[in-house]
């Protein structure tokens, strides 16, 4: 089995596992803690992602350097000092983060979430923790880059199945066995962060090759990385923006119940990065070694065989969550309540997260060439357009305006970003992407899920509807990866059967014998 095969299957088992641990616990946080306070670990990944902004394209940067210094003779020096140039800012803005939302925690408290059922005491203490727990999570990003710039994903991964067992599993006795409460959910949630990151770096600094001085601060490194940085922080900026100020606004516009209800949509729509993730984190490094040894068959080959998995992987399961989101909501939660205030919002964000997902490998292509003005350009565009838009919905149409708007954005970077991108690299690639990587994919699936949704029955019994979804998801994502050309499923199928068809007769003749 290939590295790059390995790093998808440990991407894919970590991030899976990592999504169960998420959304089979989402419920007990909601009957423990209630929705409003539910709310507020919304309010809590606005606040990472926002903080996020102050990463500077340094995770990207690290990531790509590391897969670049890899393949390269007797840089195991340039790589410790690179880490330590890096980490020495990295540790001192994580600081900075939690003294700022230690500082404006009244402020968020007593006059920007508007609650109903918590005291504002309790709200101040759980952004004081929000605090704590930003400086512990806000570098994992950093020296996750590090490790997967280094091809350490299996490794990598394992540590990420233990923070989330612990993290999940923890909170739910936490709630249950101690106290009820949001600041019982995040005292723990900060104690989860603290080991989470100190495994982190203990594993990345003894995954780099050994070097004969000890790793030190080296100004010259940041000059040769500013330009890729510097773009990376321009498009990073912009993403935060475009990405979690829906989240920003309507937290001061909607009741923190209705925020509750709107975070709830937004990690179910989420759980599709656990898909898109690990082949984007497996693909990007090993795009970038292909760059630099000027591979671009092999490299040509890549970027259509990733584009159709994360096509075949996302567009199936997003398509089922929008025909299904009402039924699934129901099922999961076991509360009309939630579903009735949830189902639109889930149906709108995760078509506008799939069609952000499709992008991923475009954007790792030209991340490997080392490219970010296209991405940067789009997305201030886009932040010029939309932002005005996004707060005029939001105030008029509150949490389904603000998710109408993610579902436009994404949707204009399918027809315009890889337009553009194959005008540049890989220029007589782009309708191929268009028809083979995502056209064939989404038209076999959309029909799967349309049949299934114009036979299916909301009013159907449990067991009967459980059925009928599982066999509409099944029977999409069949559709779907048989569409898929390069992927070749017949062959690879036929393939699998041929070996288990020859271990077969090698058991049954030693048995005879």
């Amino acid at each position: 089995m290939t590295l790059l095969k390995k790093n998808i299957i440990a991407n894919f088992a970590g991030n899976i596992w990592t999504a169960l641990m998420g959304l089979v616990f989402v419920p007990l946080y909601i009957h423990f803690m209630g929705i409003e306070a539910y709310g507020l670990t919304g309010f809590f990944a606005a606040l990472l992602g926002v903080f996020g902004i102050l990463d500077m394209g340094l995770s990207t940067t690290l990531n790509r350097e590391m897969a670049r210094l890899s393949v390269q003779q007797d840089k195991a020096q340039e790589m410790r000092d690179l880490l330590r140039t890096l980490e020495i800012p990295y540790w001192l803005v994580a600081l900075l983060i939690g003294i700022i939302v230690l500082l404006v925690s009244p402020f968020i408290a007593y006059h920007w979430v508007k609650v109903k059922e918590l005291s504002p005491d309790s709200v101040h203490t759980a952004v004081m923790l929000m605090g704590l727990c930003l400086a512990f999570q806000w570098p994992m990003s950093f020296y996750s880059g590090g490790l997967m710039g280094l091809q350490r994903h299996v490794l990598l991964n394992t540590i990420n199945v233990v923070a989330a067992t612990f993290r999940g599993i923890g909170a739910v006795l936490v709630l249950w066995l101690i106290s009820p409460t949001v600041e019982a959910f995040f005292w723990w949630q900060a104690v989860v962060s603290a080991f989470h990151i100190m495994s982190i770096v203990f594993f990345v600094w003894h995954s780099l090759p050994s070097a004969p001085k000890l790793p030190r601060f080296r100004q010259e490194l940041l000059r040769n990385i500013w330009r890729f940085a510097a773009g990376m922080t321009g498009i990073t900026l912009t993403v935060l923006f475009l990405v979690h100020l829906d989240k920003i606004i309507l937290s001061r516009i909607l009741s923190l119940e209705m925020f509750g209800y709107y975070t709830l949509a937004y990690v179910v729509a989420g759980t599709l990065y656990r898909v898109i993730g690990p082949v984007y984190s497996a693909t990007y490094p090993k795009m970038t070694t292909l760059v630099e040894s000027g591979n671009e068959k092999e490299l040509i080959q890549l970027y259509h065989k990733s584009a159709q998995l994360i096509s075949v992987l996302v567009l199936p399961a997003a398509l089922l969550l929008a025909f299904f989101s009402k039924e699934i909501l129901l099922i999961w939660t076991r509360n009309p309540v939630t579903a009735d205030n949830t189902y639109l919002l889930v149906s709108i964000l995760v078509m506008g997260t799939a069609f952000n997902g499709l992008m991923n490998i475009p954007f790792a292509l030209q991340l490997a060439h080392g490219w970010t003005r296209l991405a940067l350009n789009v997305n201030i565009v886009s932040v010029l357009i939309l932002v005005p838009l996004l707060i005029v919905f939001a105030q008029k149409y509150g949490a389904v305006g603000a998710a109408s708007i993610w579902l436009i954005l994404n949707t204009s970077y399918v027809f315009i970003t890889p337009t553009l991108m194959h005008r540049r690299l890989l220029s007589g690639e782009k309708w191929r992407w268009y028809v083979e990587d995502v056209g064939r994919p989404l038209f076999a699936a959309g029909t799967v899920c349309l049949v299934g949704r114009m036979i299916i029955n909301f009013d159907w019994p449990v067991l009967p509807l459980i059925t009928g979804i599982g066999m509409v998801s099944l029977v999409a994502l069949l559709a779907g990866a048989l569409a898929a050309k390069q992927l070749d499923i017949p062959a690879n199928a036929m393939v699998i059967l041929r070996m288990i068809q020859a271990k077969y007769k090698i058991f049954t003749s030693r048995k005879t014998r």
